[in-house]
This record gives structure tokens, C-alpha cells and sequence, in this order.
């Protein structure tokens, strides 16, 4: 029996795990470096001192804005790790879009919905006039919801025509809950 030898689309198709591996370290390095940044500047915060009671709060606001960042990093680290690299399933490339656009959306939305609350409740006491582009930010998350939704319901047909999919996706997502 011969042996195979690997062509040119062999070898790339083991280039694109090692570079979501990749691309995965390096979000979640990036989420732990602002997670010690966002300690920093709460530190900072807190620390006895000669600051304002306003600085003290900018500084705390500034810091859960850090730290929405890095939760957004992080989750966008373990979502290559989970969908490219651990699973076995091989999905079609319409059920793994719809897969790892849900994640990204939820972890975007949410980033949003965070970071937009900050900015109202700081501009809200220090900079009133900057009001319109905080409120800016809630109406991206509001219409990144209702795209999504759109997306969502324009996909169900997708699902309809290829059940297989979805089904192995399903059992993929039972195995990866149970280790």
C-alpha cells in the first residue's frame, strides 16, 4: 500500500489550526495583560491620595471599561479555541459561521451594552455635552441585536436543509460539556 504523500492543501490545511492556536494565545494574553492594567488603574483609584472623589469614580469607570475589554478578549480567545481547534465535528461553513457569529455577537453586545452604561454614568456627571456619542454606542448594541435576530430568522431555512449538521454540532456540544 502506497503511502500518501501530502500535497499543497494538506500542508495548509495544518497551517489554519496552529494559526487559531495562535491567534487564540494571543487574545487571551492580551485579556490577562488589561485585566493587570485594569488592577492598576483601580489601585490608582483607591489608593489614599490627594484625588477627587470624581477622579476616584473616573478612575473605577475607567477600570470596569478595562476589564469589559479584556472579558471580551478572553471570550474571543476560548471561542477559537472551543469552535476551530477542540472540536471533531466537521460542520458545513454555513452552521460554523452561524456558530462562532452567535458567540462573537454575545460577547460583543455585551462589551457594548457595558461600555456604553460607563460612558453615560461618566459623561453624565463630568461631560454632558459628550451625552450623544455614549448614547451612540447603546444604539450600535441596539442595532447589533436586531441584526443578529435578523440573521438568526434568516438562517432558520439553512438549518431546515441541513439537519445533519446541526444534529452533529449538537452532539459535538454534549461531548465538550461533559469533559
Amino acid at each position: 500500500m502506497a503511502k500518501h504523500k501530502p500535497d499543497a492543501l494538506d500542508i495548509v490545511g495544518r497551517i489554519f489550526p496552529i494559526g487559531h492556536f495562535a491567534v487564540s494565545v494571543l487574545f487571551i494574553a492580551c485579556a490577562f495583560s488589561l485585566i493587570g492594567f485594569s488592577c492598576l488603574v483601580l489601585w490608582q483609584s483607591l489608593e489614599p491620595g490627594d484625588m477627587t472623589m470624581t477622579d476616584r469614580r473616573d478612575g473605577v469607570l475607567e477600570a470596569l471599561a478595562i476589564i469589559t475589554v479584556s472579558l471580551a478578549a478572553l471570550e474571543l480567545g476560548e471561542t477559537i479555541i472551543e469552535e476551530e481547534i477542540r472540536r471533531e465535528a466537521h460542520m458545513s461553513a454555513p452552521t460554523r459561521v452561524r456558530r462562532f457569529l452567535s458567540r462573537f455577537m454575545v460577547v460583543l453586545v455585551v462589551a457594548l451594552v457595558i461600555e456604553s452604561l460607563v460612558l453615560i454614568f461618566k459623561f453624565s456627571h463630568s461631560a454632558p455635552e459628550n451625552m450623544p456619542y455614549a448614547a451612540m454606542t447603546a444604539f450600535a448594541a441596539a442595532a447589533l441585536i436586531i441584526a443578529w435576530g435578523v440573521f438568526i430568522r434568516l438562517n432558520r431555512s439553512a438549518e431546515e436543509l441541513e439537519p445533519e449538521a446541526m444534529r452533529e454540532a449538537k452532539d459535538e456540544d454534549r461531548k465538550m460539556n461533559a469533559k
